[in-house]
């Protein structure tokens, strides 16, 4: 959800003679890569799309606040398009497994400095926006949603305020914190060691293994740190990629096999009957299983090269559009739908359809004046060696 989808330059194929030791190396090409050094735009259109899921359900899949902005329950607004709704939490699913794919593609060959710089500076300029823009609208006196405290506000411009127990501004901002922590997994094991095969299946097992004994241990700060009901998705992605690299790699596909059944499992197990009380718990298991299946399908066939002819140069756009409106669309959608439905009296299907319109909107501003401008400047900056100190004098 927060990054863009290039495939790497195809690299010259190893000679027969090549070792798989040297076949092996961070800065070595795969013997078999498939891939065709353009840009994924498939894998653009795929991220605005779970973004767009997650929108419906946060507007028409549950209950909670946006019973306030309607007036009622999106059940009542949505007697038959509540149901399809709920499954668009899975959006967020979607999104680790496109994480995946895409972390291992950018952080392959890249030193640890440009990485840190690259995620940094992706993540943090619309978000530190986003987070403003909301508290600020959510001050004004005409809108019905208390805003977080001043304090609270500022510490959420850190990205910590999860762990720091603060007020979150933006709902969504739950699911940033998950990706930080894969973030520091993969760097800390792949990223900064540099990445190969071998060190990038073994960071997938050992991940994979470690997870499941958290689970079984049930220990809080392992829960915290390996994340073993997300873990799978980010591994499933890590897995297509090395797919992409080479589709005839058996570890590979074992990898993304294993991932997508225990994936599925954590995505039953939690979804199927959501504990929150504002959480419509009518999804079926199989529902629950197929929307997962589709995306990691979905990621298979672009890895694969099958959706190579979706080439459209408005995917770029979308896929740009995606983290912004995902940031926002949440709680200044709420206002939207409030100002219209309740407002001006437009119906609920008009008003989603103009709510979603709204934030898109609002999503290419952030885009064309946030993301366009600070991201390289925050780059540089960040990417730049630091000077060297003055040598002592006696």
């Amino acid at each position: 959800m927060t990054e863009t989808a290039v495939s790497p330059a195809p690299q010259p194929r190893p000679t027969a003679t090549a070792s798989a030791k040297q076949r092996d190396t961070p800065t070595a090409a795969p013997a078999r890569s498939s891939t065709s050094g353009g840009r994924l735009r498939a894998l653009d259109g795929l991220r605005l799309l779970a973004a767009l899921m997650v929108a419906a359900y946060h507007y028409g899949g549950r209950g909670g606040d946006v019973s306030t902005a309607w007036g009622s329950s999106p059940k009542d607004q949505f007697p038959t398009l509540h149901a399809y709704f709920s499954y668009g939490c899975l959006g967020v699913q979607v999104f680790f497994v496109i994480s995946g794919f895409v972390i291992c593609m950018s952080g392959w060959g890249r030193p640890l400095r440009s990485f840190f710089a690259s995620r940094a500076s992706r993540l943090l300029p619309a978000y530190w926006v986003a987070v403003l823009l909301v508290t600020a609208v959510f001050a004004l006196p005409v809108v019905v949603y208390e805003a977080v405290s001043p304090s609270d506000a500022l510490v959420n411009l850190t990205m910590l305020q999860q762990p720091l127990g603060a007020d979150r501004v933006l709902g969504v901002c739950w699911t940033l914190w998950v990706e930080i922590r894969f973030y520091a997994l993969f760097a800390l094991f792949v990223v900064m060691p540099g990445a190969s095969r071998r060190r990038v299946i073994l960071f997938c097992a050992v991940w994979t293994m470690a997870a499941a004994i958290a689970e079984a241990a049930n220990e809080p700060l392992l829960d915290l740190v390996l994340m073993p009901e997300y873990a799978p998705f980010f591994i499933g992605g890590i897995g297509l990629y090395l797919v992409h690299r080479d589709r005839k790699d058996a570890y590979a596909w074992g990898i993304v096999g294993v991932s997508w059944l225990i994936g599925q499992h954590y995505a039953v197990r939690d979804l199927w009957h959501a504990p929150s009380a504002d959480a419509f718990s009518h999804r079926t298991s199989f529902g629950v299983i197929l929307v997962v299946t589709l995306g990691f399908v979905a990621v298979a066939a672009i890895a694969l090269g099958r959706l190579n002819w979706a080439n459209w140069r408005w995917l770029t756009v979308a896929g740009a559009l995606t983290y912004p409106f995902y940031l926002v669309h949440e709680h200044l959608g709420w206002v939207v739908i409030h100002a219209l439905h309740r407002g001006l009296g437009i119906g609920s299907a008009e008003t989603f359809v103009l709510t979603i319109t709204a934030m898109l909107a609002l999503a290419w501003l952030l885009n064309r004046y946030v993301e366009e401008t600070l991201p390289p400047k925050i780059r540089t900056l960040l990417s730049r060696p630091s000077a060297k100190p003055p040598s002592e004098t006696a």
